[in-house]
């Protein structure tokens, strides 16, 4: 949730910090107080797969403070990214973008005018106080724009140059899908990927990608990825269920 004088978030991007998330799905603000206790640069809330709920998000993020929250939006339009932001959120992810044009179409819905069109008068910002809250959210709101598809893929230098955009997200899962790859050994898929970071790097925008695993996030931060997910709520909970279970089917 925004704090009034400074997002913590925004600061670690512009600084050239590396950004850890934990990223949750299954709609549970709980899991969110939980996961905040472990002190992420972030979490992510994800709306477009996700189980997240409008209250829920309203929740979760005020249990989640003082830890950034990020929203995965379901789709690239104002309601979408305006209730996100409305939530408390300070910022969001937007999936599918395919052109510069898309990116700058996102960063204007998620700020206020004149720089966007964004709706004013959120009940968390109302109760906070609204001149703060406006000025607040002008300062610190962060625009992540992932690339996810071939289409995307070939547009990626207009994407990483799209005014507005304060990073760009690497979605492997349907940038396979879109290429037609292995998510994970193919050769075709990693350099894909290395192809949009090479297109951030000139473009001075940072660039982080999804990963599955703890393992795969530590990779990709030492290769120089500006964020990763470090855990996520189904991960942690499958795998923790299974191994729960081995070890007491062989005790």
């Amino acid at each position: 949730m925004f704090d009034p004088a400074s997002s913590a978030l925004r600061f670690r991007i512009e600084s050239g910090a590396h950004v850890s998330a934990i990223w949750l799905n299954l709609g549970s603000p709980a899991m969110a107080e939980i996961a905040a206790r472990a002190q992420p640069d972030a979490i992510v809330l994800d709306a477009q797969h996700g189980l997240w709920d409008r209250t829920g998000l309203e929740y979760a993020v005020g249990l989640a403070a003082p830890v950034p929250v990020l929203v995965r939006v379901a789709a690239n339009d104002a309601t979408a990214i305006g209730q996100a932001l409305d939530a408390g959120a300070e910022g969001v992810i937007v999936p599918l973008i395919e052109s510069g044009e898309e990116a700058e179409r996102a960063a204007a819905f998620a700020r206020f005018p004149p720089r966007g069109v964004r709706s004013g008068g959120a009940i968390r910002a109302l109760t906070a106080g609204l001149p703060a809250a406006l000025a607040n959210a002008r300062r610190n709101t962060v625009v992540i724009a992932m690339i996810e598809t071939a289409k995307g893929l070939r547009r990626a230098r207009d994407i990483a140059e799209a005014e507005g955009v304060d990073m760009v997200l690497v979605g492997g899962g349907d940038l396979a899908i879109s290429l037609g790859t292995e998510l994970s050994g193919d050769p075709r898929h990693e350099q894909a990927c290395q192809d949009i970071r090479a297109a951030c790097a000139a473009a001075w925008m940072p660039c982080g990608i999804f990963t599955g695993t703890a393992e795969e996030a530590a990779r990709r931060r030492a290769e120089g990825w500006r964020m990763t997910v470090a855990a996520t709520d189904i991960g942690l909970l499958s795998g923790g269920f299974r191994a729960s279970l081995a070890a007491a089917r062989g005790a």
